[in-house]
């Protein structure tokens, strides 16, 4: 069964979409075909509310554009999920994105995580996602290593030791999973793991397997949005007569 899937890095640079599509292509199912694409324009990190915001419409435009190109799947690769429900309201297609995909993998897997982010800013918008997707309960801590975006990969080394601290303090406090709180922390959860000795979600391999099942979810059984409530899409006619998307 081919699977079309596009990861949308929903900022308004390249820089980052072929080292994840070269990562995500190592641990997709073998029938998976994926897309990396970006926005024209836009922010090029989305740490502030505002930024990730001003995402949202060029995201739900991205998602319509693959839709209608045949896709059969589409990440939101930001672990602040920006128009995740939105873009479910509007698209027949599969959508996942890192924090509810990385929450969900990570509740089985452990009685309870920590979310390890980059800076202490992006804790309060990341805290109404925990509540949001019902896992509060399920949260230990979150840890902040005060690293942006764009300092991840700058000092590979350092980013390391300060991963490993944040890991082990989340450990100590009673944490069983690690969950890395940004997309731009591909490539560390494996160093991560031999460190701490807890299974360390990868958000955006926990986003793409998560596309893939519901994929097979829906392809297979059926299963797909209930448009009865939250996911209620709507009328055509309006979004045609008002130009929407």
């Amino acid at each position: 069964m081919v699977v079309k899937i596009v990861y949308i890095n929903p900022v308004g640079t390249d820089a980052f979409d072929k080292p994840m599509k070269e990562f995500l292509d190592q641990y997709k199912s073998p029938d998976t075909i994926i897309e990396v694409a970006s926005l024209k324009s836009g922010p090029w990190h989305t740490e502030y509310y505002s930024y990730d915001a001003l995402v949202i419409p060029d995201v739900l435009r991205v998602i319509r554009e693959y839709e209608n190109k045949g896709s059969d799947a589409a990440i939101i690769g930001c672990f602040y999920d920006p128009g995740l429900h939105e873009a479910r309201e509007i698209s027949d297609m599969v959508i996942t994105a890192p924090a509810e995909s990385a929450m969900h993998i990570a509740s089985t897997l452990g009685d309870r995580f920590s979310i390890i982010v980059g800076r202490r800013k992006w804790i309060p918008l990341m805290m109404q996602n925990v509540v949001k997707y019902g896992f509060e309960s399920k949260l230990v801590s979150f840890e902040s290593v005060e690293l942006g975006v764009w300092d991840f990969h700058k000092d590979i080394e350092e980013t390391k030791r300060r991963l490993i601290r944040a890991a082990k303090n989340a450990v100590d406090k009673g944490a069983e999973v690690i969950i890395l709180g940004c997309t731009v922390l591909f490539g560390f959860f494996k160093d991560l793991e031999k460190e701490v000795g807890v299974p360390v979600v990868d958000p955006i391999i926990a986003s793409l397997k998560y596309a893939e099942f519901l994929v097979e979810l829906k392809k297979m059984i059926g299963w797909s949005w209930s448009r009865i409530g939250m996911y209620e899409k709507p009328p055509k006619d309006e979004i045609e007569k008002w130009k929407l998307f």
